[in-house]
């Protein structure tokens, strides 16, 4: 007899500090649409998360989550094939955090290398314990679901060796209390439990995509800042993204429209080669290019084909949240299931840890 194959899980998500932008999508949405059809799929809306920078503004914290479930309907994540789920809704995490706390030390938080960036980048000081342990949190957060695999850009893998880590020693510590015969563990996601006994939690891997890609800000920045303004959102209109595309940074030498120009690095060329999708517009890309490194084309007609190009990708995505926006309601049913779904999860792996552990009392 067949046995029905299992999809490893997959988590990843994000922290609900406003709309998403292109460079969201280009980095981790549309590689996140492809994974749903070949995993088991939760996507965190991490709330508690943004206390680490922003604890003062969790009245925005709501509003903030409606816009990116809106974001994610849009780009076409699925509600009947992945998860999405609210982190703070969910407090099993936090115990679970917790225990994790105990098995790692400050210096080896202290360590983190986006650390010091996310510090800079804030304004920040010194670290709040919240800050600190980020990453022990985060792992909460994916061993809660029993991840196999985390979808990371190569500057977060750091993040994902804590969780491992973490992982290792709760199995050394506490794994060889458990067999066939332990409470719950029967009912655990086979595919999720890996080692067979003596393994409570999966070892997860950082799933870094081969073909990932950023998108400079507007501004020609390295990177997109809802903070800095130099973004083009996914749910912005044709106005507002006409205004950003004829504002672009281009080749900064670049005086006159007749003057040779570079098409490395410049953002609008980044754009139009993230964007264009079909074979008409990668050629008229290609024409673009040679033009512009002839110095026969002006920036103003490179741009108003940008404009052309982002409006063929935008406009499917403003149609689909229009229509998620015209059902509040269903939005909230979306999210809810998800919730209750990811909490089912989240129950089981706390009653297999207290088990493995020997602190259930009652």
């Amino acid at each position: 007899m067949n046995k029905s194959i299992v999809k490893k899980r997959i988590l990843t998500g994000d922290r609900p500090t406003g709309r998403l932008h292109l460079g969201h999508y280009v980095g981790s949405l549309r590689n996140r649409v492809r994974l749903q059809d070949e995993y088991e799929c939760f996507f965190i809306i991490a709330d508690l998360h943004t206390l680490t920078t922003r604890p003062g503004r969790t009245e925005e914290l709501k509003e903030n989550i409606k816009q990116l479930v809106l974001d994610y309907l849009s780009v076409g994540i699925d509600p009947k094939k992945a998860t999405i789920y609210v982190q703070s809704q969910i407090p099993e995490a936090a115990e679970l955090a917790v225990i994790f706390g105990n098995l790692t030390t400050v210096p080896r938080l202290e360590r983190v290398p986006t650390l010091k960036d996310v510090m800079r980048d804030s304004h920040i000081q010194i670290p709040s314990f919240g800050l600190l342990g980020y990453p022990v949190l985060q792992a909460a957060d994916i061993l809660m679901v029993r991840a196999n695999l985390v979808p990371v850009g190569r500057d977060q893998a750091s993040h994902i060796e804590v969780t491992r880590e973490i992982a290792r020693e709760f199995n050394k510590l506490y794994g060889v209390h458990i067999g066939k015969s332990t409470p719950g563990v029967n009912e655990l996601h086979t595919g999720s439990v890996s080692g067979g006994d003596g393994q409570v939690f999966p070892i997860p891997e950082a799933l870094i995509p081969e073909d990932i890609g950023t998108l400079p800000g507007t501004d020609g920045k390295a990177k997109m800042s809802k903070s800095v303004g130099n973004v083009i959102n996914l749910s912005d209109d044709s106005e507002t993204v006409k205004k950003q595309v004829m504002g672009m940074y281009t080749d900064p030498k670049r005086v006159h429209g007749d003057e040779p120009g570079n098409v490395e690095n410049n953002p609008v060329f980044i754009y139009l080669d993230a964007f264009s999708q079909s074979e008409k517009s990668k050629s008229k890309v290609k024409e673009l290019k040679d033009r512009y490194k002839n110095g026969t084309v002006k920036d103003v007609e490179v741009k108003e084909f940008l404009v052309q190009v982002l409006e063929e990708f935008l406009q499917p995505l403003r149609g689909r949240r229009e229509e998620y926006e015209k059902q509040p309601e269903l939005v909230e049913k979306i999210l809810k299931e998800g919730t209750e779904s990811a909490r089912e999860e989240a129950k089981k792996t706390l009653s297999l840890v207290r088990a493995a552990m020997k602190i259930e009392y009652f």
